[in-house]
């Protein structure tokens, strides 16, 4: 995967497959280890922290505008999504998501 597939996730969705993102958005598991692998994936073509939080803004901002949450979890992060008052505070929510997903591939 390119850096540039990277930081354009919102797009990388928007040309994925229903059921591909049925799949992944099925349960909060796995839509964190999914988002593990993408982080994953970034580290390994040099991404830093700022760069995979950056990705990971983009794909909340896409997420919360485009898919309805399909559990609990999904819910509180769309509500502490739509709850944020600045870009400032989404990357804060999105660095927390970048963490919580490298401690699912540990």
């Amino acid at each position: 995967m390119s850096n540039e597939e990277m930081n354009n996730p919102e797009e990388k969705a928007r040309n994925m497959d229903q059921e591909n993102k049925d799949e992944i958005l099925q349960s909060y598991d796995r839509f964190i280890n999914y988002l593990g692998d993408q982080v994953n994936k970034g580290e390994k073509v040099g991404m830093d922290e700022d760069q995979l939080a950056k990705a990971a803004k983009k794909a909340a901002d896409y997420l919360s505008s485009n898919e309805e949450p399909r559990n609990r979890e999904e819910q509180v992060l769309k509500e502490l999504w739509k709850a944020t008052s600045n870009d400032d505070e989404k990357q804060t929510i999105a660095r927390v998501l970048v963490r919580l997903a490298q401690k699912s591939n540990s």
